[in-house]
C-alpha cells in the first residue's frame, strides 16, 4: 500500500542493554525495555534519545545521537529491542525533526534528568529546565510536534506502547535489525 506524500513515518525504539542502570529501571518498570529513543529514518540512522554520551560512563549522560552499531549499543551488543513505526503528517514530521535539529545544535545546554529519573521511581514528577530521561524527551520531541500521543505525565519506555497509530516492524537485537525494503 503507498503512503500519502502528505504522510511521513517516525519510528520509536525500545531498548534494554542489561547495564546496571538498565536492570534497576526494569526492576521497578517490570517491563522488558528500560529505554526509548526515536529515529526520522527507517534504518534508523537519525536516532535519538537521552542517555549515555560515553559508552563506558553511565555518568556522563545528555542528548545523544545513538547508532544500532555503535556506542552504547555496541559496546552492549545483545542489546534486545522492538522496533514500531508511526506515520504522522508531513507538517509533524517536519516540526519533530526542527525540534530534534535545535537540540543537537545546542546539545550543550541540554542534560540528563537524573534526578527525575529517580523521582519517577517513587511515583513523582521533577521537571527540570532543559533536563530529560529518555521517555521525557521521546514525549516532548512528540508533543512539540503536536504528534497524538495520549502519554501521562509521568511518562516510562513502556508507555510509548499504548500510542495509538504504532505498528510493530521489528523484535530482536537491536544489531540484526534491518529495515523492511520500501
Amino acid at each position: 500500500m503507498k503512503r500519502n506524500s502528505d504522510e511521513k513515518k517516525i519510528y520509536i525504539i525500545l531498548t534494554y542493554t542489561g547495564s546496571v542502570l538498565s536492570r534497576i529501571i526494569r526492576r521497578y518498570t517490570r517491563y522488558e525495555f528500560s529505554h526509548v529513543s526515536i529515529a526520522t529514518d527507517s534504518p534508523l540512522n537519525e536516532m535519538y534519545s537521552f542517555g549515555r554520551i560515553r559508552p563506558y560512563n553511565p555518568f556522563v549522560a545528555g542528548f545523544v545521537h545513538e547508532d544500532p552499531h555503535n556506542g552504547t549499543f555496541k559496546r552492549f551488543k545483545d542489546t534486545t529491542s522492538e522496533v514500531y513505526s508511526m506515520t504522522i503528517s508531513r507538517e509533524q514530521f517536519e516540526n519533530l525533526k526542527k525540534t530534534i535539529r535545535s537540540m543537537k545544535q545546542n546539545r550543550q545546554e541540554y542534560r540528563y534528568n537524573m534526578l527525575g529519573l529517580c523521582a519517577m521511581v517513587l511515583h513523582k514528577k521533577l521537571r527540570r529546565e532543559n533536563a530529560f530521561y529518555c521517555a521525557e524527551f521521546v514525549q516532548y520531541v512528540l508533543d512539540s510536534a503536536e504528534v497524538q500521543n495520549n502519554l501521562p505525565e509521568l511518562v516510562k519506555p513502556s508507555d510509548f506502547t499504548e500510542i495509538d497509530n504504532l505498528q510493530l516492524v521489528y523484535r530482536g537485537r537491536l544489531k540484526d535489525y534491518a529495515p523492511a525494503s520500501a
